[in-house]
């Protein structure tokens, strides 16, 4: 509990420190809006790199040098847990939205920082909302700004992955931009399987080889989720 009773302290004093922060990122905003984000992100990951410190947790990176760093990219991972996002965000190579659920929108302080670092939030229940997520995210890569997707939809804590969903896919064939697969590793036992207990774990994040959606034919394009999930899978399977 001392873990968990810390990251709860933590995540209050970002609350309060975050306010007079704001205005600085306001500011900043106005002055140069590709500078906001930038500071933004700096800013959110200092803090799950504090959080991760505070749980405890060992990061085995493979893999990272293969992401390409001269394009925006769409990462597709499996998703175990909440710390999926803490963990890879603190990875990733240049500006990078995740795609997060509607309901992530609610939260106080966190959905504001989630917005200045393009982050998209998601209506399952709504198609329509959901293909405007989508077009916004094909906007934000075309800019030049990645974006991360768990296309399972939810966290799975069992062995089998759920069906990627083909949707999110979209953003990579309408856009031509490579698709980076992530395997994620262990992330569950941190905290969702013996919740409220933080425990200390080591997680493994592997980047697989990119996909370059440009070269694929119509075919290969209209089944991309599955190829892509298959790739994820042997990743995940190798020791």
């Amino acid at each position: 509990m001392i873990r968990f009773t810390a990251i709860i302290l933590f995540l209050l004093l970002f609350s309060i420190v975050s306010l007079p922060m704001y205005l600085v990122v306001y500011i900043i905003g106005r002055i140069n809006p590709k500078k906001k984000v930038t500071f933004a992100q700096d800013f959110v990951v200092k803090g799950f790199r504090i959080v991760l410190k505070l749980s405890g947790t060992v990061l085995n990176v493979e893999g990272q040098e293969l992401v390409p760093e001269d394009t925006p990219v769409l990462y597709v991972a499996n998703h175990k847990s909440y710390y999926d996002i803490v963990t890879c965000y603190t990875l990733v190579k240049n500006n990078t939205g995740f795609i997060a659920k509607k309901e992530m929108e609610k939260i106080p302080c966190i959905s504001r920082w989630m917005r200045y670092i393009n982050c998209q939030f998601l209506d399952r229940e709504n198609v329509r909302e959901g293909l405007k997520t989508i077009l916004s995210c094909i906007d934000l890569i075309k800019s030049g700004t990645s974006i991360f997707l768990f296309p399972e939809g939810t966290r799975s804590l069992g062995e089998e992955m759920l069906p990627f969903k083909e949707g999110g896919f979209k953003i990579a064939t309408k856009t031509g931009c490579p698709i980076v697969p992530v395997a994620i590793k262990n992330t569950e036992n941190i905290f969702e399987t013996h919740i409220p207990k933080v425990k200390k774990q080591t997680v493994s994040v592997r980047f697989g080889e990119p996909i370059y959606t440009a070269q694929l034919s119509p075919a290969e394009k209209k089944f991309i989720g599955k190829t892509v999930q298959e790739q994820i899978q042997a990743m995940l399977s190798e020791k």
